[in-house]
């Protein structure tokens, strides 16, 4: 299928299947579910693009493996949760809320069609990766699937060890600084940044595949500008007050470094 015609197709399925997300999120009234379908989404674009795509199918293929691991791995972590606090919203929710109490439901049907629209945008590099027909992987392919498998390593072990330290009764409260989390303070952030360099560096081999920056670029603003970073340094001030404090000014904000 010609890659616009696939890019279309997929920007009105998603807002469908998005438009239905919301409808769920409002009979649950828990609007957390939008970062469940977000992770998901990603899986069904990279199957769709290498399933309907005209490019080589080992390409396709790898391409699809990673994206699906990745989605999978990541989409599973945040249902759990979110069922594990439900019906208890996410603070990033409740504080939208209070900030669109005006008019809220369309205003947040709204933001759920960003979602869909951002999932299209960032899998740019998908798109154009599947269409790539060239019957061999370009040395830019390889460095872009070592990078992806060293980034999702990283992601996980960072969000094992915190789940690990949350588990234990007697961290109650405190601040975890032990593995990764000692060397960065969001190091599920970067490794999760990394992760789209990596999606970019394998669509770099492909024509027009520059598109694929706009993936580590739009996943770094919103990381360090909007969701990410900001409010859950905000949440964790007013949860842990000094203590992170303390531990702001010890630790990188998001490259893993050597602490203060």
């Amino acid at each position: 299928m010609n890659p616009l015609h696939l890019a279309a197709f997929a920007t009105g399925a998603l807002g469908a299947a998005f438009a239905l997300c919301y409808l769920l999120a409002r009979r649950l009234n828990n609007y957390g579910v939008v970062d469940i379908a977000w992770s998901y989404a990603f899986a069904v674009l990279a199957a769709t693009y290498a399933l309907a795509g005209a490019g080589w199918p080992i390409r396709r293929a790898l391409l699809a493996a990673m994206v699906c691991g990745w989605s999978l791995r990541l989409g599973t972590h945040l249902a759990i949760r979110v069922a594990s606090h439900h019906p208890t919203e996410d603070a990033r929710y409740a504080q939208l809320r209070r900030d669109w109490a005006e008019n809220f439901p369309a205003k947040m049907f709204g933001f759920f069609q960003l979602q869909a629209v951002s999932v299209i945008l960032l899998g740019l590099a998908f798109l154009v990766s599947t269409a790539h027909a060239a019957p061999r992987l370009h040395p830019l392919e390889f460095a872009g699937a070592a990078l992806w498998l060293l980034a999702i390593s990283g992601e996980a072990l960072a969000d094992a060890q915190l789940a690990a330290f949350k588990r234990a009764p007697q961290h109650r409260g405190q601040v975890c600084a032990t593995g990764l989390w000692r060397y960065s303070r969001h190091p599920n952030y970067f490794f999760e940044w990394l992760i789209w360099v990596a999606y970019a560096l394998f669509a770099l081999a492909s024509p027009w595949g520059w598109l694929g920056l706009v993936g580590p670029a739009g996943i770094l603003y919103l990381l360090l500008r909007v969701t990410g970073i900001p409010l859950t340094e905000e949440q964790s001030l007013r949860s842990k007050g000094d203590a992170y404090r303390r531990y702001q000014d010890t630790t990188s904000a998001f490259v893993p470094w050597f602490p203060k």
